[in-house]
C-alpha cells in the first residue's frame, strides 16, 4: 500500500450495495460458510486463525467482535482485549502479552487492539514509553520504531509459517462519524457506560492518529499478513467486508476432515 492510504478510502463507502437490506442476505450466507470453515479448521487441526482489529476510538471494534463471534462455535474462538499494560507486561518485550494469546492449532483468536498500539498510540503519546523500562541506548535510536515494525513483521511471518492465518482489519471511520457515535452514547442510557472523557480528549489528536496509522499500514502491510482497510461508517458494510475477507482466506487453505482410523464394523 502507498502512503496516505486512509485519505484514498472513503469511510462511508458501501461498495456495490445501495443499502443494508441488499447486503443482509450476503452477510448471512457468509456467516454460515464461515461457521462451516472454522469447524473444518478445528477438525483438520493444522491451521489457526488470528484476527486483529485496529482503529480509532468508536470505530466499531466491539461490534466487529460480536459479529465474528456469532459466526463461530464459542468453543473454538477466543477474544482478547488489550488495554493498558500491567506492571508484569511492561517488564517484558512489547509482543509478549499478545504472543501468549495467539491461537493454537484449530482455534481462532480475535485481538481487540494489539501490539500495534505500540507503534501508534505510543507515537502520539511518547510518555507511555517511559514506563516500559527500555534502555536509553535503545529508546534513543533514530530507528526505534523501524525496529519495532521489523519485529512485528518477523513475528507475523513466524506465525504464518506455523500455520496461523493472520488477518488484520483497520476499521476506518470519519471524524464526523466518530462525533455522532460519541453523541449517541451520551443520549442512550444503556450505552452511557461506554462513554469516556478520554475519547473526547483523544479527538484533539485525530490528525496525529491518522498519520501514525498510515505509517503503521505502510510499514507492516506484508504479503504474509496484509492490512485490510475497512470503510466502517456503515456497520453492516463493515461486517460484510470482514466476513467476506475471512471466508476467502479460509477457502484457500487445503483442509479436509480426518478419516476414521478404525472400521465401523469394529464398533460393538
Amino acid at each position: 500500500m502507498s502512503k496516505s492510504v486512509l485519505k484514498k478510502i472513503d469511510p462511508a463507502s458501501t461498495g456495490k450495495f445501495k443499502n443494508k437490506v441488499e447486503a443482509l442476505k450476503k452477510i448471512q450466507d457468509l456467516q454460515q460458510e464461515m461457521y462451516d470453515l472454522l469447524y473444518l479448521m478445528f477438525a483438520h487441526n493444522q491451521y489457526s486463525l488470528l484476527i486483529i482489529l485496529q482503529g480509532i476510538d468508536t470505530s466499531g471494534k466491539d461490534g466487529a467482535v460480536r459479529h465474528l463471534f456469532s459466526s463461530a462455535n464459542p468453543q473454538g474462538i477466543h477474544v482478547y482485549s488489550f488495554k493498558k499494560p500491567t506492571e508484569i507486561e511492561l517488564r517484558h518485550d512489547f509482543l509478549w502479552r499478545c504472543h501468549l494469546r495467539t491461537p493454537e492449532c484449530g482455534l481462532t483468536a480475535i485481538f481487540n487492539r494489539s501490539y500495534y498500539e505500540e507503534v501508534t498510540t505510543v507515537k502520539v503519546h511518547p510518555d507511555l514509553l517511559k514506563a516500559q523500562n527500555i534502555p536509553a541506548a535503545s529508546l534513543e535510536r533514530d530507528d526505534f520504531f523501524g525496529r519495532r515494525y521489523q519485529h512485528i513483521n518477523d513475528f507475523e511471518k513466524m506465525l504464518t509459517q506455523k500455520g496461523t492465518v493472520v488477518l488484520k482489519f483497520f476499521l476506518h471511520i470519519s471524524k464526523d462519524e466518530q462525533k455522532r457515535r460519541l453523541q449517541d452514547r451520551l443520549k442512550d442510557s444503556k450505552r452511557n457506560w461506554k462513554f469516556s472523557a478520554d475519547d473526547v480528549k483523544e479527538r484533539h489528536y485525530w490528525d496525529d492518529y491518522m498519520e501514525v496509522f498510515d505509517e503503521m499500514i505502510e510499514a507492516t502491510d506484508t504479503k504474509h499478513a496484509p492490512w485490510h482497510v475497512i470503510p466502517a461508517n456503515n456497520k453492516w458494510y463493515r461486517d460484510y467486508l470482514i466476513s467476506k475477507t475471512t471466508v476467502e482466506a479460509l477457502r484457500e487453505l487445503k483442509m479436509s476432515f480426518p478419516k476414521v482410523k478404525i472400521p465401523i464394523t469394529k464398533i460393538r
